[in-house]
């Protein structure tokens, strides 16, 4: 052996050991805040209906119409929790986002829709018989009197009306039926239903009085949950706006119905490292500015001085009215930007090894993805899908960065037919016997990226767990609503 090439041999082997403890450690941090963050939702919880025992609600048990009305209380306290845990998964905070993942805490938060909803519907029921026990009237009338009758309590019906209007609007039954802009602006009316809804909890009763511990927790729950909503859902975007002052330079033709949207500004070194990740985009053009665009970056960006000046690049196809629109742009107008969200990026690693799967349009972020992702010349395998060569988005830009890095690229290409629907591959490799084993014989011990159509990438992802790939291993983000 030349012992020439010892220390050059030593030095790659000890960066390489390095890399493989920073994935690890990266790995086990965020699993560790995955279980922190679940733990601290169902504390929350517990905290808000222990709190009303200590302060002497144990004592309403006493008779059948204080059992009733206890239980209501409590089924109030909890769903009301829920709603603010709901509030806080959707405020789009770093910590929660970098944990689980954007597509995941909105799925948890439309998880806690139904529970929420049941809950503050058992609350007004039990409430209402459990004063009417105690006055000698049906629920009925009861509930007609405490409308009446008590100040606030109308708002209180006026927020469940509301909660009843954002949770069926929520099912995925009936928001398809809907474009996007209607399912948001009613889906705003949660903000509006919790705050119809507190007066009531503050002023009826003496639930939160004066002095009690129940009172500092629901002030310090609704302003923490208030505050992180205005910071990282308003004031985050406006400053990152004004930060990078992205403008777009010109929109470039990549395929019929794709093309790549290059947009420079400011400060553009603080976004390195993202690719995979995704951005809110409002172009501010008439007819535009309105509408969010969720895209990942199909490039890195490209630096052009110290200051962060340059240039980065979204590549988007043709899939609605809105992403049409986005073919017309004009260079000089001006990009409001919110992000980047989301763990489809080198934050979720958990291997050495790293294997990325794109179909159609999910191909562009695995361009960025394999350009900023780090690992070593024969670790990475790259597999694009496409019914023909031209669908292979950025396929020469992904073919030299695989050479020049050192993965290994295929292209799949060819027609699917309905006989193989459960398949993720073209006709002539289903029929030939062809599993992602074949592709990628050590997957097993790979951290599997997936980016393309919904019902293609189930399919995928199915395989790959056939494979033995484990949960924690699979990466697929989706960027619907």
């Amino acid at each position: 052996m030349n012992t020439e090439l010892l220390p050059a041999l030593a030095a790659d082997s000890r960066a390489a050991d390095a890399a493989r403890g920073t994935i690890e450690a990266r790995h086990r941090r965020r699993l560790f805040h995955a279980d922190l963050l679940v733990t601290v939702a169902w504390a929350s919880v517990a905290a808000a209906v222990a709190l009303w025992l200590a302060d002497g609600g144990a004592t309403v048990f006493s008779t059948l119409a204080g059992s009733f009305t206890a239980l209501g209380i409590v089924a109030g306290l909890a769903g009301m929790d829920l709603v603010l845990l709901m509030l806080l998964l959707a405020a789009r905070i770093p910590f929660i986002n970098q944990t689980v993942g954007h597509d995941r805490a909105l799925d948890f938060h439309r998880k806690l829709g139904k529970p929420s909803l049941y809950l503050l519907l058992a609350h007004g029921v039990l409430i209402a018989f459990g004063y009417g026990m105690a006055e000698g009237l049906d629920p009925v009338s009861e509930a007609v009197s405490l409308w009446v009758l008590v100040p606030d309590m109308c708002l209180a019906y006026i927020s469940m009306a509301l909660f009843i209007a954002v949770v069926i609007t929520s099912l995925v039954a009936v928001r398809r039926r809907f474009p996007y802009e209607f399912w948001y602006a009613v889906h705003l009316l949660t903000y509006a239903a919790v705050a119809t809804s507190l007066p009531h909890q503050f002023s009826v009763g003496g639930l939160f009085a004066e002095g009690t511990w129940q009172r500092w927790y629901w002030l310090a729950a609704c302003f923490a949950t208030g505050a992180a909503l205005l910071h990282y859902r308003v004031l985050e975007p406006v400053i990152a706006t004004f930060r990078h002052q992205l403008t777009v330079s010109r929109v470039v033709t990549v395929a019929p119905g794709v093309v790549s949207i290059e947009m420079h500004g400011l400060n553009l070194n603080e976004l390195a490292g993202t690719g995979g990740r995704f951005f809110i985009w409002r172009f501010l053009a008439r007819g535009l500015w309105w509408h969010p665009h969720p895209f990942s970056l199909s490039a890195e960006p490209l630096q052009f001085d110290a200051a962060g000046r340059g240039l980065l690049r979204i590549t988007v196809r043709n899939l609605g009215k809105g992403s049409a629109q986005l073919a017309g742009l004009k260079p000089g107008t001006k990009v409001a930007l919110e992000g980047p969200y989301g763990i489809f990026s080198t934050a979720a690693r958990s291997r050495d090894n790293v294997v990325m799967i794109g179909a159609g349009i999910g191909i562009t972020p695995l361009r960025a993805l394999l350009e900023s992702t780090p690992f070593t010349p024969g670790q990475a395998t790259v597999i694009l899908r496409g019914r023909s060569e031209q669908e292979l988005y950025l396929g020469d830009e992904i073919l030299d960065l695989a050479r020049r890095r050192g993965a290994t690229l295929f292209h799949l290409t060819g027609a699917r037919s309905g006989r193989h629907a459960d398949s993720w591959l073209p006709d002539h490799a289903t029929d030939a016997g062809h599993r992602l084993t074949d592709y990628v014989p050590g997957i097993a011990d790979a951290d599997v990226y997936v980016c393309g159509p919904a019902a293609w990438a189930r399919n995928v992802l199915m395989d790959a767990r056939a494979a033995g790939v484990k949960e924690d291993q699979l990466h697929y983000e989706r960027f619907d609503w």
